[in-house]
């Protein structure tokens, strides 16, 4: 297996980007969409960049994620209360059953990498 094999340079140039919206049913307010460049997707490992636009929506986490803020700003009042702030250049680890709101209060852009 040669080097280019196991490891590569992430960039949005060279993935087609998905652009979608959360379910109807959770939004909280707004009406975020959802862009991301998915760039690698096996054996129960996702990485790529996701970016929202401003709006709010339910959350439910049955994975683990680790986030990098590239730009913009985020806030997660989870269903215990805690309130989870993110901006640029912070990094957060997600376990799974956190649950909550999600509100995008600045075009956000992240990198993630999700474990199930």
């Amino acid at each position: 297996m040669s080097a280019q094999d196991l490891a590569f340079y992430l960039s949005t140039d060279d993935v087609e980007p998905v652009v979608s919206r959360p379910d109807p049913d959770k939004v909280v307010s707004g009406d975020p969409v959802h862009t991301s460049w998915d760039f690698e997707d096996r054996d129960g490992l996702y990485c790529g960049m996701w970016q929202s636009t401003p709006g709010a929506w339910r959350f439910a986490y049955e994975e683990w994620e680790y986030i990098r803020v590239h730009s913009g700003r985020s806030v997660l009042t989870c269903d215990d209360g805690t309130v989870i702030e993110m901006r640029a250049g912070d990094s957060v680890v997600i376990r799974p059953g956190l649950s909550g709101i999600w509100e995008v209060t600045e075009t956000m852009l992240k990198d993630y990498v999700i474990r199930t």
